[in-house]
């Protein structure tokens, strides 16, 4: 718990990439060596980068309502850690959305935090620039084919798109998703967040 609190000190403190931050550093996440799940979304948005506090926002609120539970237990660090592909937020494109995770971030950091959170059990990629990160060649041509085939992922991972509100008309095209998903990522939650672990009986008929 020492070194990773001292490695946590460290990403904090990091300006790696500071020439192309439009609002400069200020790495944003959560973690602890107790924590069972572990969330891996893009990049900060700009109210996550003012407060500090991830997934602070509306795409927080749906994410939130996807796992079925509330910002007490979400922000329990205890029991979810939260390391985004890029912890500072990266500005804004083109079409005024967010740009990528910057490339620095990842491959620079989480090699070193994520084997330090020995106790998780279950992994959420959030969005496209997670699973094309953690999954590589594991991953299906589109973010569509990949949640579709999100089974293949289990038990370890689950695949989700990214919450962004920006998605709703995605999640209308695909029903499938929250009347299929949802529920079983529901029920995973609750066996790694829940203050009690599941007690399986059986059955005697």
């Amino acid at each position: 718990m020492k070194d990773l609190t001292a490695l946590l000190n460290q990403v904090r403190a990091c300006d790696l990439c500071r020439d192309h931050l439009p609002l400069g550093p200020r790495p944003t996440l959560r973690a602890s060596g107790t924590a069972r799940l572990l969330i891996i979304g893009q990049a900060p948005g700009t109210r996550v980068h003012e407060t500090g506090v991830p997934w602070n926002d509306r795409s927080g609120d749906r994410l939130r309502a996807w796992m079925g539970i509330g910002p007490e237990r979400f922000y329990d660090e205890s029991r979810i850690a939260i390391v985004p592909v890029g912890f500072c937020y990266p500005g804004r494109d083109k079409n005024g959305g967010d740009k990528p995770p910057r490339p620095e971030c990842a491959p620079h950091w989480h090699p070193r935090l994520l084997p330090a959170l020995t106790q998780v059990r279950l992994t959420l990629l959030v969005g496209s620039y997670a699973q094309a990160y953690v999954l590589k060649e594991k991953r299906r041509k589109s973010l569509t084919e990949t949640v579709q085939a999100w089974r293949d992922y289990l038990p370890e991972t689950f695949v989700l798109p990214h919450p962004s509100w920006r998605n709703t008309a995605w999640l209308r095209k695909n029903p499938w998703f929250e009347e299929d998903l949802v529920p079983h990522l529901q029920r995973r939650v609750r066996l790694q967040v829940a203050d009690e672990p599941e007690i399986r009986i059986r059955s005697t008929a």
